[in-house]
């Protein structure tokens, strides 16, 4: 019986017609009946670009951007031989991109939703472009499946939180019925965007930076898929960061939990987002490289054969931790409501968190998050100190929480280098603790070492 198999491919993977052809290929071979592409590498970070010089600059230096981000899917899809109806729909994305740019130099104001509308045209520029690809390998290959360009905004539907748009749920599932029913029929290859959706009343939204792999899962999800892949430029998930510790080692298999932690706690190749909808579905979900496609790549389920003490281990930079001190939160009720009040008002999230008899420490992924109306609003409650330039570093793994003398281990292999703040008992998946930035790579490096390589 064949499977239903959404895949998606990251911006490295779209990078040029060589890299669309590939990717194409890999999506025939695989049997994939939904693919979703990222923009091509580098364009998003443009269109970001575009986006703050034509609101603060002057025209001829949009123009420049506007000129480059042309010129590079111009020169795909001479490459690709672009159909004529396809060159069309692609030339109306150039004259889209240059019009919300105009608009936005002449009001002089890029806000967060005509920001979105400019991100979009990535996605949807590079998915005109792989649709293409598609249907030259299937040409070649003889299959009797056609390829059939979608827009995703049809069935992604969100919320107007633009920039980081959340996707409602039960109205994708419902669109994608109405919409991508014919799925079932595996005689069609659909080709669509990642990262954007739409909201009720038709604007256009972004799910966030490293969104695509998060709207793949949601799709994944809403037309019941068998399988999720991901392809990348990296064979799987690692250990750790081969780049930090060249004897990193490749992982067949780990289960939603472990890789959830792992996501969340600083490795790049999943977004830690992507594993809720497969798991509410309980969908298998592949990791791999379309560089390589013979390379084993990494598979993330429910359950899985072996359940090591230590799977992996990851670390993430730039932490800040946010210590607040006062006599009044001894035995006194409220305190930890009102301070965790103030950050879901300012809408920032918090990490880690410890606490003792008269303070509580907790940890953000972004110190531009502290502004400094909420630090004076928190400075009503208690004394507030914060120390930047820190990094928490996570050991993934399985009954941790249960495990005499692991803590002793961790520390005795870094007994020099002085820890901050330590995470352990709220999961058995998860050991982290803060250190110094300038320290992180040597105590990752030592920690692989003792629990990985032995």
């Amino acid at each position: 019986m064949a499977q239903l198999i959404v895949s998606k491919f990251g911006g490295t993977s779209m990078g040029d017609a060589e890299c669309m052809i590939r990717s194409a290929e890999v999506a025939l071979r695989q049997g994939s009946s939904m693919v979703l592409v990222s923009a091509t590498s580098g364009t998003t970070n443009e269109l970001i670009s575009l986006g703050k010089t034509a609101e603060t600059k002057s025209w001829e230096e949009a123009e420049q951007i506007l000129s480059k981000i042309q010129s590079r899917h111009e020169t795909i899809a001479a490459h690709l031989e672009l159909s004529a109806a396809r060159m069309t729909a692609l030339k109306a994305l150039f004259d889209e991109m240059a019009s919300l740019t105009k608009g936005v130099h002449l009001l002089k104001d890029c806000s967060v939703k005509a920001l979105d509308a400019i991100m979009s045209l990535g996605e949807r520029m590079s998915s005109v472009l792989f649709t293409e690809a598609m249907i030259k390998v299937l040409q070649k290959n003889g299959s009797a499946k056609s390829a059939k360009w979608f827009d995703v905004r049809d069935v992604l539907r969100t919320d107007d939180a633009f920039g980081k748009a959340k996707p409602i749920t039960s109205e994708v599932e419902k669109l994608c019925k109405v919409h991508l029913g014919f799925l079932q029929d595996f005689k069609t290859v659909v080709c669509t965007q990642g990262y954007i959706g739409r909201t009720e009343e038709g604007m256009t939204t972004t799910l966030g930076r490293g969104g695509s792999d998060y709207s793949a899962a949601i799709v994944a999800e809403a037309v019941n898929a068998d399988v999720l892949e991901i392809w990348t430029d990296v064979a799987g998930i690692a250990t750790t960061d081969p780049r930090i510790c060249p004897k990193a080692k490749p992982i067949d298999e780990i289960s939603f939990k472990e890789a959830s932690e792992l996501a969340t706690f600083g490795a790049k190749v999943l977004h830690p987002a992507t594993l809720l909808p497969a798991i509410r579905k309980n969908i298998p979900v592949f990791v791999g490289s379309s560089f390589d496609m013979e390379a084993r790549g990494t598979w993330v389920r429910k359950e899985v054969e072996q359940y090591p003490l230590i799977r992996a281990m990851a670390m993430r930079k730039k932490q800040v931790l946010v210590t607040f001190s006062t006599p009044e939160m001894l035995h006194t009720h409220g305190f930890l409501f009102q301070i965790f009040k103030l950050f879901n008002d300012y809408k920032v999230s918090i990490d880690a968190i410890t606490t003792s008899e008269i303070s509580v420490s907790v940890t953000l992924d972004d110190s531009t998050l502290l502004n400094k109306k909420l630090l004076a609003d928190l400075s009503l409650f208690a004394d507030v100190q914060v120390e930047e330039s820190l990094t928490l570093i996570s050991l993934i793994g399985n009954n941790i929480n249960h495990t005499p003398g692991l803590a002793k281990q961790i520390f005795e292999t870094i007994s020099d280098i002085n820890v901050r703040m330590i995470c352990l008992g709220a999961s058995k998946h998860n050991f982290c603790f803060l250190v110094n930035e300038d320290q992180s790579t040597e105590a990752i490096q030592r920690l692989h070492k003792k629990f990985v390589e032995m």
